[in-house]
């Protein structure tokens, strides 16, 4: 029976990290045991976590390169690639799925989502990855699968396994999940302001009278949910899904025919970001907004050129006094300046984290 080995990803944080980010990086060292223990009991045979500082090398050559490392018994089977922030929310039977996968004999993969991929299990994967381009992220592996004549499923009809820890932002949410991951609660000190807002966002989604705005990589799975699940009526501006994943174009043949742009960014180019609050309060009476889009939308999808980590977890907390960049500054504090509720976040907080946000406490609890 072919072999599993897990490969967990755990980047460290740089030493110029803020405080924001390096207790983000205490979250994913917490993760990565999690991981280790959870994939050995849904029976993998070995677990690695690789941790060391961030660098410009792109996933594709990284992950090369740790294949190598790992030495042909280990990947001679199957190999499951996750980082450490990645499906926290996951059960003993999604893991034993992805374990089952991995240890097929003919080359096949399994990810959680086939478009923005956190988790990947490939069967017979040495012999795959041997010709692995660079590609940028892990979101588009799943698509150099595909083309490559290998088949791909994935799980997407399980929203929990789209959650990520991607932000401080995110073990907010996370706390409202039905069996939240052993991860460190925020200090109060940091997280009052996203809460109370979050708290004000639940009370606009349970008016039939009120309009909520969600703009940013939303999905029609989260529309449904939406729909269903909340009494107000919805505005949604879905925008730029894929963003990570587009990386993959030019090494497909496919490269992307235009830049990342977005509706509520082009309003932005026009009035400004200090007039982000006033244009959520002429949409809608409360609104979550995927800032990341934004930030695509004037600087581009390279993460490289957009502020520090730090400023954006800050403007997630919408704590604008500790963001340095000076447009998203004013963004933040134009969101925190509103007439109506809005928080800023990234794809978790429009997407897989939507359920974690807006259900009521006092509603049974659900898949999110």
């Amino acid at each position: 029976m072919p072999s599993v080995t897990v490969l967990v990803l755990a980047p460290t944080a740089g030493p110029e990290a803020g405080p924001l980010e390096r207790g983000l990086d205490d979250v994913r060292s917490t993760l990565a045991d999690h991981h280790r223990a959870a994939f050995l009991d849904a029976g993998a045979d070995g677990v690695v976590v690789h941790r060391e500082p961030p660098d410009h090398t792109p996933f594709g050559s990284r992950l090369r390169h740790l294949v190598r490392d790992l030495g042909s018994e280990a990947v001679s089977g199957g190999l499951i690639v996750l980082g450490a922030t990645a499906i926290p929310l996951a059960t003993a039977a999604d893991r034993r799925a992805f374990v089952v996968a991995a240890r097929g004999e003919m080359p096949a993969a399994l990810t959680n989502l086939r478009h923005s991929a956190d988790v990947l299990a490939i069967a017979r994967a040495g012999e795959i990855l041997r010709a692995l381009p660079d590609l940028e992220t892990d979101n588009a592996l799943p698509l150099w699968l595909a083309a490559s004549g290998i088949p791909v499923r994935d799980m997407a009809g399980r929203r929990r396994l789209a959650m990520d820890v991607d932000s401080p932002l995110d073990l907010v949410l996370l706390e409202r999940a039905p069996h939240p991951p052993p991860v460190p609660a925020l200090p109060a000190s940091v997280s009052a302001t996203a809460r109370a807002r979050l708290a004000a966002l639940r009370r606009v989604a349970a008016d039939p009278g009120a309009e909520l705005l969600v703009a940013g990589r939303t999905s029609a799975a989260d529309l449904r949910w939406l729909e269903s699940r909340t009494q107000s009526r919805t505005r949604a501006l879905i925008e730029e899904r894929g963003l990570r994943a587009a990386s993959a174009g030019a090494l497909l043949g496919r490269p992307n025919r235009r830049a990342p742009r977005t509706t509520l960014g082009l309003l932005l180019d026009r009035a400004g970001p200090e007039a982000l609050g006033h244009l959520a309060a002429d949409l809608s009476d409360g609104a979550l907004v995927d800032s990341r889009v934004l930030l695509a939308h004037r600087l581009g999808a390279d993460e490289r050129h957009w502020p520090t980590p730090e400023d954006r977890y800050a403007s997630d907390l919408l704590l604008a006094d500790r963001v340095a960049d000076p447009w998203l500054r004013a963004l933040t504090e134009a969101a925190a300046d509103a007439p109506v509720p809005v928080v800023l976040g990234g794809h978790s907080l429009v997407g897989p984290g939507l359920g974690l946000a807006l259900r009521p406490t006092h509603r049974s609890r659900r898949d999110p």
